[in-house]
Parts: C-alpha cells; structure tokens; sequence
C-alpha cells in the first residue's frame, strides 16, 4: 500500500489508495448504530458488508442506507458469531447496549478482527481491564467512541490547556445536564416475535421483556446499563481527564441517586461525583437530566481551571469548539468547528497501517472506570479508596465486588472474569 501520511490538529491522517478495502461488520444498526452506519459509509476505503442486529425490524432502513450509497446490499445476521467465523470480515463496530460491549468485543478479538466500540466501552471495570488485555494479547486494535479524541477542536482545546496558556492546571468539571424522557411504568411481557430477545440478553442476567427495558430505555436499568454517567457523562470525563493528564482517582466520593423521575428506572437521575488523583489534582462530574436549561450555555461541557484562566469545552449552536476565559473570567477566544470529527476515519487508518487509534482500548477503559466507580458510590452510598494498579477498591468488601458482575451461563462470558 502507497500511503501518505498528514497531521492535522494533533490528529494523524491517512490519505490511502482507493482500491484498500476494509470490510466492516455493524453490530448493532439502530440508535448509535445507525449514526455510526453513516458515518463509516463516509470513510473512503470501507465496505459495510453485514449488519448483525436480535431484531430483524431495524434491518431494513439500515440495510437501504448502505445500498443506496455504494449499490450492494449488506448481508444481514441475527447471531454476531455468523461474522466472527466469516475470514473476510477485517473489523467490527459495537454499538450494542452496554452489557454486550466487553463480551462482543472480546469475541471479536478472539476471532482476529478490529473492534470499534461503543463507549462505554465495557459494563463493568473487570470486563474493561479484559477488553485491554484481548486486544493486547491478540494485537488488535481497538477504539472506544469518546470521538472528542478525534476531533480537531478538541485538540485545540488541550493545546490552550497544555501549552500554560491558562496557567497552572489543578481541577476540571464535567457536566451532564439535560432533559431526559420518563420511561414509565410497564409490566413484564412477550418479547416481539421478531427479536431474539434471549440473544439479547446474552451474558447478562434474565430479566423478563419489558418495553421500557429494550430499545434505548435499556440505559437505565443496571442488568443492562450503566446510567447517564456511562451513556453521556464519560464523553465529559474522559475530555476532563485529557486535560488534566491523569489516569485512574485514588479516591472518589459523592453522591448519586434518583430524585426526580418516578418511574421504573434504577439508575440516578442525579449525581455529583468528585474524584481525587495521586498528584493532587480533581474532577468534579455534575449530572442532573432532567433539567431543560443546560449549564454554562450548553448541556454536557467541561471546565478546565487553571491559575490564569479557564477552557470550557463543549458544543454551542450545534458546533464544537471551545471558550477562553482570562483570569478576571472574562472571555478572550472562541473557536468553533461545524463538523471536526474524524474518529470513524482514524478507526478505520489504524486498521490498515496498525498504529495505536485515538481513542485506544486503554484510553477508554480509564475513562469508563471513573463513570464505573460513580456508580458504585451512589450504589453503596459510600465514598471509596481506589488502588489504580491493582484496579480494587480497598477496605470495603461490598463495593469491590461491584467491580465485576453476575452473569449467567452462556457462551459470550468472558473468560477470566
């Protein structure tokens, strides 16, 4: 392969002859996985050649999508193994919910293909440290959709922050506040005839079909989920952390619970989670989604603290960009980008010339313990000692066996968990 290699913002990009392919598996095509159809189908060089989904309702706009672009028809398959046995399968995208991430991601690292995943990258910190260890082990590689790390302003962001132009940087704030929908109550029922619904479920624990536990509202209940903090908030975090140069908390304590919404879910609607690292330093994450308002001019930003100023982070108006502000708060630079992102394109130039992505299996499994350890505050309601070598926490039995989960039998559990 001739290929030329630029830089731009901080982000490498590969400018590849036309006639390399790589051939993409989408696991998962509704919700995220339809978003992330799109954008693969704009990546020069990539054939979507099957879609996998437990529900044969959402094949039909996805798979119409990719014939009406490149004029051939994915195949489609009910059983992601049927992709992870097909050899001319080079790569695959996750975007499951979350109790299927590890588990599909692993197999797929088995199977000797790439993995794109969805964040949160796993279900819990166990399955995460799995994820790091399977791509390792078989050299795969593998990039967690925090797509701020692929983002050109985002890039600009950490030059401010790390280039001293705002001083000395000791704290950041991380927000999730928006107005999500109350899923109500609903009483157990019939799976649809054209979902798979025990292929669904997987690995995790049987739980009996309810509506407001499948498509989407799934996010909200622990078998299945991790809350807002690992849906929305560890795009925040892992920013916040980018900017602070730091890797797992030694100490995280707060608060977290369900104070507004009254209906069937189990995760927090409400959180504020402080976590504490060996140099000092901390990030602050505030969640509240169900307020209409937003913080700071947007819904979910960062704030990034320095002796001499201040960088929020964050989309206003429908584009990316970030905000400066001087020492007297008052407010220096804008920059704004329409459309920055190119984390599909550094996927799929990784998978060709087999560097380390953006967002790398690593850099999204330390991002996604700190939503993992939130959790586990507001479950225990206590606040917790963290030991980031060992990934435990210490002197609380109860809350370090939330590091991993329960699962019942079935072939897609890890090993070693």
């Amino acid at each position: 392969m001739i290929e030329r290699r630029v830089f731009m913002g901080g982000l490498m990009t590969s400018l590849a002859a036309a006639s390399d392919r790589v051939r993409v598996a989408m696991i998962g095509v509704r919700g995220r996985g339809a978003a992330l159809t799109g954008d693969f189908l704009e990546v020069p060089g990539v054939e979507i050649a099957a879609l996998v989904d437990v529900d044969s309702r959402v094949f039909g706009k996805a798979a119409s999508r990719v014939e009406a672009k490149t004029g051939k028809r994915p195949a489609q398959f009910g059983d992601l193994r049927r992709v992870l046995e097909d050899k001319t399968i080079d790569a695959v995208v996750i975007a499951t919910p979350d109790h299927w991430h590890g588990p599909a991601a692993i197999l797929a690292a088995e199977a000797g293909k790439d993995v794109y995943v969805e964040k949160p990258c796993s279900h819990n910190l166990r399955e995460g440290r799995l994820m790091v260890e399977a791509a390792a082990r078989h050299r795969r590689v593998m990039q967690v959709g925090t797509q701020a790390r692929s983002r050109g302003s985002a890039w600009k962001a950490m030059e401010w922050i790390h280039g001293g132009r705002i001083g000395k940087v000791r704290m950041a704030k991380a927000w999730n506040v928006q107005l999500r929908d109350d899923i109500g109550k609903h009483r157990d029922a019939a799976a649809p005839k054209e979902v798979d619904y025990d292929l669904w479920m997987g690995p995790a624990e049987a739980m009996a079909f309810r509506e407001n536990r499948f498509h989407y509202s799934w996010h909200w209940w622990w078998n299945f989920g991790t809350g807002d903090m690992g849906n929305d908030g560890v795009h925040q975090m892992d920013m916040a952390r980018w900017a602070l140069k730091v890797d797992a908390p030694v100490k995280v304590s707060g608060w977290g619970k369900k104070v507004f919404f009254e209906d069937d879910q189990q995760t927090p609607d409400s959180m504020n989670i402080t976590f504490e690292y060996a140099g000092g330093e901390a990030m602050i994450f505030e969640q509240r989604i169900w307020t209409p308002y937003g913080m700071g001019d947007q819904e979910n930003g960062v704030a990034v603290y320095g002796s001499e100023g201040m960088v929020e982070v964050g989309r206003w108006g429908g584009k990316w960009g970030f905000k400066v502000f001087d020492s007297k708060g008052k407010l220096v630079t804008v920059e704004q980008a329409a459309n920055d992102e190119k984390h599909a394109a550094n996927f799929v130039e990784c998978v060709k010339t087999r560097k380390r992505p953006n967002a790398s299996i690593e850099i999204g499994h330390t991002s996604t313990l700190h939503a993992h350890l939130g959790n586990i505050v507001a479950k225990t309601g206590r606040n917790l000692v963290f030991d980031p070598v060992r990934e435990k926490i210490e002197r609380d039995v109860e809350a370090n066996g939330l590091l991993s989960r329960r699962y019942r039998k079935h072939w897609a559990v890890p090993r070693g968990v």
